[in-house]
């Protein structure tokens, strides 16, 4: 039988094996041991991208934050070492770029973001070199830290795309962790520090913002609004950003510069009968089940919903979807319902971290019983140590760490 007309069938198949995918595989395994499952995933290596901002900040090595993928595949689910080309939800079938088709009962769509560097003109020429760095490339974070290392004196400029990205928080997040280490080296007085985003709020939820421009202003970081990078000349050193609703933009000479790329959903799925107006999976907020295709449901940073993308989105959303498709295979009812959870330890300073935990419309929703607006070391403690371990042995292992968030009334 050839690839051309070659065909397999499960009971579930999963589309990325990220942080959402893994879990969800996880925890599918551990409640229904029998289950034919199936992970169409390319990549060989698996990383823990919200150790990135500490790898850029000299607190984490690289290789603390990459494991060999096979290592968190369930037992018993098959590992498609490939990649979407189509999908075709009314046959409940898909066709892989090798031209095989996988048919499945029930379907989960979390293959994550893409990351557009070409989006910014001359900045994939660049990138890595001439002082022009970013924490969300895996192979550049490491280049950042040797960036702050080095400067002495100068201008650093930190930037941050229009909404959404993955962890809206990170972007600002070394913005802090530099300043404290040129301040404690002694430089930061001779450092001119900009940090320009293209919206118009230091931080998505309000409660959180005075907290950190306190940071900002304790550092003398320059906030400038509604500035969009879209132009990087690497040897002249200077960055050019639009006005955000202008045609009018603004060339920065930089020593150091520390960019975040634009980011939309994945080109397979914005061109896919799957997707929403914005390109995004089409899920209910709620139940995280396609809008239009009820076999279909969808977690992680691909979804079309307003939470934060975050890996802790993903795994409050992984035993929403587990839950919710169970009930659908055995014909009982959806009731299980993802709230909007989303937590950004925003890094302050080396030991201190703003712990910002939050569900749909910013409702504030923290875990521990203090005022998380307050730089805290007990938070860092998390950032730092306990997370990364709940990640890797406790998430993607499939244990359900969901919890019920007690709101803040505010």
């Amino acid at each position: 039988m050839t690839a051309q007309n070659s065909q397999e069938q499960f009971s579930v198949v999963i589309v990325g094996g990220g942080a959402a995918g893994l879990t969800i595989a996880a925890q599918l395994r551990r409640q229904r041991p029998n289950l034919s499952m199936a992970i169409i995933e390319p990549s060989k290596t698996h990383a823990y991208q919200p150790g990135w901002t500490l790898v850029g900040a000299g607190e984490m090595s690289l290789a603390q934050t990459l494991k060999q993928e096979g290592s968190f595949i369930p037992s018993n689910v098959k590992w498609i070492r490939d990649r979407v080309a189509t999908f075709d939800p009314d046959e409940n079938s898909i066709t892989l770029e090798n031209k095989k088709v996988i048919k499945y009962r029930r379907l989960v769509v979390c293959p994550g973001l893409q990351l557009d560097w070409d989006k910014i003109e001359g900045l994939p020429e660049t990138l890595g070199r001439n002082g022009v760095t970013s924490n969300y490339s895996r192979d550049v974070a490491p280049y950042t830290w040797e960036c702050i290392q080095h400067l002495n004196g100068g201008t650093a400029i930190f930037t941050q795309p229009p909404m959404p990205i993955k962890c809206a928080g990170a972007p600002q997040k070394i913005v802090y962790l530099a300043c404290d280490h040129w301040r404690k080296e002694g430089t930061l007085h001779k450092t001119q520090v900009d940090f320009s985003l293209a919206g118009d709020a230091l931080f998505g939820v309000s409660y959180f913002v005075p907290s950190l421009q306190k940071q900002m202003d304790f550092y003398g970081v320059d906030v400038h609004k509604k500035e969009n990078l879209i132009k990087v000349d690497g040897d002249k050193r200077e960055a050019t950003f639009q006005i955000v609703g202008t045609e009018e933009t603004i060339v920065r000479q930089f020593d150091m510069l520390h960019v975040v790329p634009p980011q939309s959903s994945p080109d397979f799925i914005k061109k896919s009968p799957l997707a929403n107006a914005g390109g995004w999976l089409d899920v209910d907020s709620s139940t995280l089940r396609h809008v239009r295709y009820e076999y279909i449901y969808g977690a992680g940073d691909v979804v079309g919903t307003s939470n934060a993308k975050t890996a802790a989105a993903a795994r409050e959303q992984a035993p929403v979807v587990v839950e919710n498709l169970l009930a659908s295979l055995d014909g009982r009812p959806e009731n299980a319902a993802y709230d909007g959870y989303g937590a950004c330890p925003l890094t302050v300073a080396y030991g201190r971290v703003v712990l910002a935990e939050f569900l749909y419309s910013g409702k504030v929703a923290p875990t521990f019983p203090y005022d998380q607006r307050k730089p805290s070391r007990f938070a860092w403690f998390l950032k730092k140590e306990f997370f990364p371990r709940l990640y890797w042995y406790g998430m993607l292992k499939g244990y359900n760490l969901k919890v019920k968030h007690k709101v803040k009334n505010l």
